[in-house]
């Protein structure tokens, strides 16, 4: 069994609480991995909106620090991807990606950007819901898109080979990155909104922006975003913003980003990476086949980060 999953808050949970990524009461940990044959993790370090500036800056040192270090600690279960070697899929630990939740971890500095680098960043997205320096989320008051600042971010991101995130983009800064960006673009944990009507859901013409960029959307699991009476959702939910994706032609960029640990236990529709099985199996249940299946939970994003050109 194989999983790819492009979005997760643990390795930031780590930090924030002190506790490991070998075993832990969060939603992932080590041992819970160990039951998939592969199995590949973006890890984000996340940035809230009350710190900008140099504290943002320093909260992506702390995370991106303590992740080098649960990686040095527990080599025997996990390593980093790095280079597209890293994904040859030989060894039986699991895979780890450094990813960005919000680039206000710049501290509006765009130098930093390399430091992002050196600490072997994957995937940033611009905003979490607040505006920042490079431009509006999509809770923020107004009608702002990008920045000036968000300009040269996007364009020093992409030479770096950092792929632009757009999931917690307002619209105007979704389109605005959309027509500058020169790769694709992804929305790492974002669903239909024609399924479910939250801000943070993408429309069909997002979707299909995406889509025809080359890139990745990643169906979340957390209840507000998949039903509008979050209350009602279930992991059903999950399969009707597939068949909506798929039926946008999307067979080739639907993946996941469970958002696990971006919330308490039971705004998920499943308790942890232990119901992950179990969910593939509700698809296969539903008449989808096993290479449907598979592109959906691992072999899209696996595809994507194997990209020569990309990465």
């Amino acid at each position: 069994m194989r999983y790819f999953d492009l979005h997760c808050d643990t390795m930031t949970e780590c930090c924030v609480k002190d506790k490991h990524i070998d075993k832990n009461d969060l939603h992932i940990d080590c041992q819970r991995a160990a039951e998939f044959d592969t199995y590949i993790q973006c890890y984000a370090v996340w940035i809230p909106d009350n710190l900008r500036g140099g504290a943002a800056f320093h909260r992506f040192q702390q995370v991106a620090e303590r992740f080098s270090e649960e990686i040095l600690h527990h080599e025997q279960t996990m390593y980093q991807y790095r280079t597209l070697e890293d994904l040859a899929h030989s060894d039986s630990r699991h895979c780890a990606v450094l990813t960005v939740e919000n680039a206000a971890a710049l501290g509006g500095r765009l130098e930093n950007i390399a430091e992002f680098a050196r600490f072997g960043v994957k995937l940033c997205s611009l905003t979490w819901n607040g505006e920042n320096e490079l431009g509006r989320g999509v809770r923020a008051p107004g009608n702002g898109g990008i920045t000036p600042f968000g300009r040269q971010v996007v364009r020093e991101l992409e030479k770096n080979r950092i792929v632009v995130d757009l999931s917690h983009a307002s619209p105007e800064l979704f389109y605005d990155v959309a027509s500058i960006s020169e790769r694709p673009i992804v929305a790492t944990h974002s669903n239909a909104k024609k399924v479910c009507r939250h801000t943070r859901n993408l429309t069909d013409e997002q979707f299909d922006i995406i889509r025809l960029s080359g890139g990745l959307v990643g169906l979340n699991l957390y209840k507000g975003f998949l039903n509008d009476e979050p209350d009602r959702a279930a992991v059903t939910d999950v399969l009707r913003h597939a068949e909506h994706f798929l039926s946008l032609g999307g067979e080739n960029t639907l993946a996941i980003g469970a958002d696990l640990d971006g919330g308490e236990k039971n705004d998920f529709v499943v308790s942890g990476l232990e119901e992950v099985p179990e969910l593939m199996e509700m698809f296969l249940r539903h008449n989808y086949s096993e290479m449907l299946v598979d592109k959906i939970f691992f072999k899209n994003a696996d595809d994507f980060f194997k990209k020569k050109d990309l990465f």
